[in-house]
């Protein structure tokens, strides 16, 4: 067992640091709003610090999930941050999703300082989180790696290194595109049956079973007929991670045009008020569209 130091309990952080207080860890907490971190020991147990740097200190291993890239550097190399107090030897890892710019950056600072840092976003959303089932995308050093896997392993179902550092954030830009296009496909077919006086829930039952089935279709479609959007991710981080997904595709030359186009849609969402519902809303765009 080790002495672990969580820094972020958002949605996703909160449950994944409770995890390992269940496995055993020692694990002292900091977040930037303080009352999270106190209801978080209430719940489980541990210490709370009121900065990433007083929280790393002393810890083997520093977790992140934060919201973006300046809070992942405030928290690492800020004037309180985690590198200041981190020994020679201990290891980062970052399960926010940012770029791979900010990620390469990092590892440098670290490797400066002799600390061994690893990219870890994760896929799989509250209900992973809260469940410990999350799949966790990995990059950097190999031996960094095998010691971060046990104790990643507290939350997740699976959990593999891609390759050198950045390596997990490309991936997990690989996972976004991929749900983006899900989710509108999804849209637009439980929109079609609708306007075709089809019974949605029949309809998936059917198709689920096929080629169209996805964890988005099984997941989120009852939801969706119900109109309601109060389910895991939001649409204000989708965006924010699309964001990441085309300023890297402009940097590489990928073409992504679905992925873009999605990116507009849900800028549509954001304006009809829905920043903070979930993913599966660009439903909702569609129906306003009809009634406008």
């Amino acid at each position: 067992m080790a002495k672990v130091s969580f820094l972020g309990l958002g949605v996703m952080g909160f449950p994944m640091a409770g995890h390992l207080v269940a496995k055993g860890h020692d694990v002292t907490v900091y977040n930037r709003t303080a009352s999270k971190a106190e209801a978080w020991v209430k719940e489980h147990g541990g210490a709370m610090a009121l900065t990433p740097r007083e929280a790393a200190a002393g810890a083997d291993f520093v977790m992140a999930c934060v919201g973006n890239d300046d809070d992942l550097r405030a928290v690492c190399t800020g004037a309180d941050g985690a590198f200041q107090a981190m020994a020679a030897g201990t290891l980062f890892v970052d399960h926010t999703t940012v770029s791979a710019k900010v990620t390469r950056e990092l590892f440098a600072a670290a490797d400066a300082a002799k600390i061994s840092f690893v990219d870890a976003p994760v896929s799989g959303g509250q209900a992973g989180a809260e469940g410990g089932v999350l799949s966790i995308m990995c990059g950097g050093e190999q031996g960094a790696y095998d010691r971060a896997e046990p104790v990643m392993d507290a939350y997740a179902r699976i959990c593999r290194r891609i390759g050198d550092s950045g390596a997990g954030q490309l991936c997990k830009m690989v996972n976004q595109i991929c749900i983006a296009g899900l989710v509108q496909g999804l849209s637009e077919g439980l929109h079609f049956a609708e306007k075709a006086g089809l019974d949605g829930r029949a309809v998936v039952e059917v198709i689920s079973q096929g080629a169209a089935g996805s964890w988005q279709m099984a997941n989120r479609y009852e939801t969706m007929i119900d109109d309601n959007f109060d389910f895991g991710f939001a649409v204000d981080l989708m965006r924010k991670d699309l964001g990441i997904c085309l300023d890297t595709a402009d940097e590489n030359g990928a073409s992504l045009p679905v992925t873009a186009l999605v990116d507009q849609f849900y800028k549509d969402v954001q304006k009809l008020g829905g920043a903070r519902w979930d993913t599966s809303s660009l439903i909702r765009r569609l129906r306003a569209m009809d009634a406008s």
